[in-house]
């Protein structure tokens, strides 16, 4: 049964779509099975990965909204191992139409529970905000990535999306973890980079991933060829960075056959 992690910040800009394609692309290259769910009205997972949007006949909401199967709407991706479950603007209308739905919080863990023993993982890419679609994602995921911006801002609104996730576990879903805080953007040669990274550690500790994200123009240009990072330029420090955190978050789970001693995690 996959691993469902969502990853989440109301904070525009913070690297979330970045992550999720990435993040994905990097666990389906090390041969794990995996469904990047685009939660986001925007689809920029789904255009990201190189699908047209005017090609696109069915997506996430009409599997919330309309009960059409999420195995009749995922669609193969160039990665080996990686398919997509697209999104579409229309997402945006779903929070107003599931307004009455008995189950509202539940919808999409009903669509994601009913395909999820095909993957190893499945990545969800909310959008900026903290409404009943980021809502459903985390009632639908094991855990959560919480990507933070290096920069002058980076603990805005922290405090706000881990209020609502305290209340997702206390009455919606309690085995939601934290997989952890991911540092993006960085830059070393920004004394405000490192300020930033020493000022999250200092406050959550354990929960920071020891992967830290690098500012790399790959990174930008690889969305606008359909393709992630890793299948556009394997050897950028994008690619490696995130490649790095798919290999933390197998050893964290013990996905791999390394032995203890030589994890980076103990």
């Amino acid at each position: 049964m996959a691993r469902v992690i969502a990853i989440a910040n109301q904070k525009g800009g913070v690297g979330k779509t970045t992550s999720a394609i990435n993040l994905a692309s990097s666990l389906a290259v090390l041969e794990f099975k995996t469904l990047l769910v685009d939660a986001d009205p925007q689809a920029n997972s789904t255009t990201g990965l190189g699908f047209d949007l005017r090609n696109v006949q069915q997506s996430l909401y009409d599997c919330m909204v309309n009960d059409v199967q999420a195995r009749d709407v995922i669609l193969e991706s160039d990665t080996p191992n990686l398919k997509v479950l697209p999104s579409h603007i229309d997402l945006v209308g779903a929070e107003l139409e599931l307004i009455n739905h008995p189950s509202r919080e539940r919808v999409m863990k009903q669509v994601v529970d009913a395909v999820k023993d095909d993957y190893d993982f499945v990545i969800v890419d909310c959008s900026p905000s903290l409404g009943l679609i980021t809502v459903n994602a985390l009632v639908a995921s094991n855990a959560v990535i919480i990507p933070v911006q290096c920069e002058f801002f980076a603990l805005e609104g922290l405090g706000k999306l881990l209020n609502t996730i305290k209340i997702v576990q206390s009455r919606l879903n309690t085995d939601l973890e934290i997989e952890g805080i991911l540092m993006t953007m960085y830059d070393g040669r920004l004394r405000l980079s490192n300020q930033v990274v020493d000022e999250v550690k200092q406050h959550f500790e354990e929960s920071v991933f020891n992967t830290i994200i690098h500012r790399n123009t790959k990174l930008g240009e690889a969305p606008s060829f359909g393709k992630s990072v890793i299948m556009y330029d394997a050897a950028s420090t994008g690619a490696i960075n995130y490649l790095n955190l798919a290999k933390e978050i197998l050893q964290k789970h013990n996905y791999t056959k390394i032995k203890s001693k030589d994890k980076i995690l103990k």
